[in-house]
């Protein structure tokens, strides 16, 4: 028996038996990048993996996430295998993305740069040796004990609530670890990598998608960092840093699970008030911006913040940047030709600017209306102008870019930017990712509010991230302040409406493999149901439904 496997247009045709390591050798002669692993009939696929069926392979290296998510787990365990060879009494905790890197702490303290180039050292050392990774499937409440005995009881407590029984851990040399995902065949695929201390930790460093074949240079950014430390602050307060714990406290009961809803959501109100009076400090602010990227809740921050300001006793003035772009056939297009709606010269930028100086001058304006079936400007008949007690709130994905408002002076403006921030991981070295929170609140949202299948989300999604890396990112830290949209106890809640949504998605589509890999990583949380008493006003009701606001 033999096998059909459809690449680049070519049929390859494999025994039964053999590996699909066997078959990328071949492939690998001619190819620039390290293949980590391949996608089957939209399946992924370890390389040690037997074929078992016929169908379109796609070849996963670090220019794809998919490549870029192995690569990552390989460089963590090395980590991890160097940290327990050299200094075996400490402890690697995996905290979140930061810049180009991956940043991490260890239980003994800030590292030393020598403790750094020790760790590096013994990573290359795995590297050189080339050692196998080697997938085995035990009994979960095996898996529990095994990893009990090695100080890694956040582990064991991830596993304790789990659905299914068995449990795939991965064998390096003489140590096991889990790791939430796919991982590359051996060491020798994974040498390149680096460890940049900052802050109370460090970073890890590796290939990308944007830089797949080198190691990227570090940029810190300060406010960011400050506000995912200020997060793990809040996270100390819930006494809930892990998914194992939050799990822990959902079997206590209701009573425990409403504390926690009123505990996290008093969080974000303390949040917005500050910021409010932040704002009120600032005499000059006349125009706050408020941007981030998709599904970061800025539409019920704008809302929320605005009560707040009046509770201060100013009268916010909302105005929609979609009311300003250019006429369909003025907008600039990309490099398909497409018309770009998300550049910021889709926006009339010299009237949008006109009418600012103008509001700050205390004169009138007329306010634009974009009629998006037929693209174009119209005149709305609207009429604003701000008194003394009164303040501009404009809500839009280029609201950091100076070039948005270059000519009002700075003084005058207050910069805010919204994301939800996830520090909360599955386990120690396990993160859970800002953008796959992001993602699972989209598809509930498009599905709830906007008749989109979860097939169709998954399917734009990489487009709005392309969009979010050119506009939206590079300018975070021009915000004047931080605000962590994520609530810790989201994904229990969201997981009941995504899971049936992701379980529509099929292997017949491309989208298949990530559907799986997000309804896996649902399944780790057990689901919160008191969803009465989550505030009408919660950033979560955005994406739920029943918010008090209107959307």
């Amino acid at each position: 028996m033999r096998y059909e496997l459809k690449f680049n247009g070519e049929i390859i045709y494999v025994e039964k038996g053999k590996k699909y390591i066997d078959i990328i050798k071949e492939i690998q002669k001619t190819h620039p990048l390290p293949i980590l692993a391949v996608k089957h009939n939209n399946n992924i696929k370890e390389l040690n993996k037997f074929i078992e069926d016929s169908g379109p392979i796609e070849l996963l290296d670090t220019s794809t996430l998919d490549g870029f998510r192995i690569y990552q787990r390989g460089v963590l365990y090395l980590l991890y295998m160097a940290l327990k060879d050299l200094y075996p009494q400490d402890k690697l905790y995996v905290h979140h993305s930061i810049g180009n890197g991956l940043y991490c702490e260890l239980r003994d303290g800030k590292p030393s740069q020598k403790k750094l180039e020790n760790l590096k050292k013994k990573m290359l050392e795995y590297v050189e040796r080339d050692l196998p990774f080697e997938k085995s499937t035990v009994n979960k409440f095996r898996a529990i004990k095994m990893f009990e005995n090695v100080d890694l009881q956040d582990k064991s407590d991830l596993f304790k609530y789990r659905k299914k029984d068995k449990v795939n851990i991965y064998i390096c040399d003489k140590y096991f670890n889990y790791f939430y995902g796919y991982m590359p065949p051996s060491t020798g695929y994974i040498n390149k990598f680096d460890l940049k201390d900052i802050d109370d930790g460090f970073v890890v460093l590796h290939p990308t998608p944007q830089v797949p074949d080198e190691v990227p240079e570090y940029k810190h950014y300060p406010k960011l960092s400050f506000t995912f430390n200020e997060y793990k602050e809040w996270l100390k307060i819930l006494e809930v840093s892990t998914v194992g714990e939050l799990n822990e406290l959902i079997t206590k009961g209701p009573n425990e699970v409403i504390e926690l809803i009123r505990v996290s959501e008093a969080l974000h109100e303390k949040k917005y008030a500050q910021i409010a009076d932040e704002i009120i400090k600032r005499k000059n602010v006349k125009i706050v911006l408020i941007a981030g990227p998709s599904s970061s809740g800025k539409t019920t921050s704008a809302k929320r913040l605005a009560l707040q300001l009046k509770v201060n006793g100013l009268k916010p003035i909302p105005i929609s940047l979609d009311d300003y772009f250019v006429d369909r056939e003025k907008t600039p297009k990309d490099e398909n030709g497409n018309y770009d709606f998300e550049s910021i010269y889709a926006l009339n930028l010299e009237l949008f600017n006109t009418h600012l100086q103008k509001l700050l001058k205390g004169e009138e304006i007329k306010l634009p209306k974009f009629d998006f079936v037929h693209g174009k400007s119209l005149k709305s008949g609207k009429k604003i102008k701000i008194d003394d007690n009164q303040i501009l709130i404009i809500e839009g994905i280029h609201g950091l870019n100076e070039t948005l408002t270059e000519s009002i002076p700075k003084e005058f403006k207050y910069k805010i930017y919204v994301s939800a921030l996830t520090q909360m991981n599955l386990d120690a070295m396990n993160r859970i990712t800002t953008t796959d929170t992001r993602l699972i609140r989209r598809i509930v949202r498009d599905f709830k509010f906007r008749g989109h299948s979860a097939l169709a989300t998954l399917k734009m999604w990489p487009n709005v991230r392309k969009g979010e890396d050119k506009n939206i990112f590079p300018y975070q830290e021009e915000a004047d302040v931080m605000f962590n949209s994520n609530l810790i106890y989201e994904l229990s809640v969201l997981k009941i409406f995504a899971e049936p949504l992701l379980l529509s998605v099929t292997n017949e589509n491309k989208e298949y493999s990530e559907a799986k890999r997000l309804l896996k990583f649902l399944d780790y949380f057990l689901p919160i149901t008191e969803l009465e008493e989550i505030p009408k006003k919660s950033i979560i009701r955005e994406f739920i439904g029943r918010s008090t606001f209107k959307y």
